[in-house]
């Protein structure tokens, strides 16, 4: 199953490399990752995707605790979230198939950013789904180049804002399964 944590860390040369490192170093597989400046310059917002069940998620969340840099980690499982990734595509394209590419960017509410003689270059924001099936709808006109970013994602009940994060962390609520003997 797929988990998005989010984590507010301070804004310091390192901080990525350390956290990657010792997720890598626990063989926690890091599906996506996006790190950006936050409301306060002085704090980083670091937004990852990982797969496991709960109990491995819960390692990852108490393994990022750990770390001196990072100020409060967020779990966004059963939680009403606002997800987006982001892509920039150039899609080989000609006098006839170019018409069909530009309409489908504006079907899918993307944005031409590039026009060549030969290539149509678009951004398009959404889910991964999203951005997945149009990867699929644009690899007949012969995709030249494609890169994405990380999952970014906001929790719409509650926010981890600077302040938020300074506060005490709330304790766990896990509770390890055992097998009954029958």
């Amino acid at each position: 199953m797929k988990h998005v944590l989010s984590a507010i860390v301070m804004n310091q040369p390192g901080v990525l490399a350390h956290i990657s490192g010792m997720l890598a170093s626990r063989a926690f597989n890091i599906e996506s990752l996006a790190v950006g400046e936050t409301e306060d310059p002085k704090f980083s917002r670091m937004t990852f995707v990982v797969s496991g069940d709960d109990k491995t998620v819960v390692q990852v969340r108490k393994q990022l605790e750990k770390i001196i840099t990072v100020v409060k980690v967020a779990d966004y499982q059963n939680q009403d979230i606002v997800e987006r990734d982001l892509m920039l595509l150039k899609v080989s394209t000609d006098n006839t198939s170019r018409t069909e590419v530009l309409e489908l960017v504006q079907i899918f509410r993307g944005k031409v950013v590039d026009v060549g003689h030969s290539h149509v270059m678009m951004e398009i924001s959404g889910t991964e789904s999203k951005l997945n099936s149009f990867i699929d709808l644009m690899r007949p006109f012969g995709i030249l180049e494609l890169v994405r970013t990380g999952r970014i994602a906001l929790s719409r009940q509650s926010s981890l804002s600077v302040d938020q994060a300074l506060q005490p962390p709330e304790p766990y609520e896990y509770v390890e399964e055992t097998a009954e003997v029958g």
